[in-house]
């Protein structure tokens, strides 16, 4: 019964698109009204109001982390525990993916995903954080930053000892990751892929 409200709540927490509520407070339009019309920071950013897309990738990151510290905060400390965790994890990423607020129609994922990479383990998270943020200043690709994020991310796993339950729900946010960009891997290799802080491409 624990695990059922856990992950309930971790879903609906992961829902709560923060795109759409600072764009609100910011009277900005609806991210999914322009750009990519990705519910997402790099979407937000578009706008123009830089302030606006930190909060929402803070805040993005910040429900992913909390879900995951809180389950592993009151999870047993056993196997069942690992896999309440490891169902919490994946429960955020998916209720920002496919929120039930937004019709299931949600971000990409990459900031959440970083939130509960840095729950789980914070050199691992801190280890994807520099993988993202060292491809997106050479690169200057927000998309192509989190897909070789994404597939880093399950190796740093493996190398920081993570238990089996918690290195497969990281590779399976890796692999949704991969597939919600599938947009983006078609315009990067076209040449139609906008760059960090720049308008979407034509």
């Amino acid at each position: 019964m624990m695990t059922l409200a856990f992950v309930v709540c971790a879903y609906l927490l992961g829902s709560v698109s923060f795109a759409v509520v600072m764009s609100k407070v910011f009277g900005l339009a609806d991210p999914r009204t322009y750009g990519s019309g990705n519910p997402g920071a790099t979407n937000v950013l578009r706008s123009g109001k830089k302030a606006a897309a930190a909060l929402t990738l803070l805040g993005d990151a910040a429900k992913g982390w909390l879900a995951v510290f809180l389950a592993i905060r009151f999870a047993p400390h056993d196997g069942q525990g690992l896999l309440l965790v490891a169902l919490v994890a994946l429960a955020v990423f998916l209720g920002h993916v496919f929120p039930v607020f937004l019709k299931f129609k949600g971000g990409k994922g990459v900031a959440t995903a970083l939130g509960v990479l840095l729950a789980l383990s914070l050199w691992m998270g801190l280890a994807v954080l520099a993988t993202w943020l060292l491809v997106a200043v050479v690169f200057r690709y927000s998309s192509l930053s989190a897909l070789v994020a994404a597939i880093a991310a399950p190796v740093y796993a493996m190398l920081f000892h993570l238990r089996t339950e918690l290195v497969v729900a990281t590779a399976i946010m890796s692999l949704l990751l991969i597939w919600r960009h599938k947009s983006n891997i078609q315009n990067l290799l076209t040449g139609k892929e906008s760059r960090i802080g720049g308008k979407k491409a034509a």
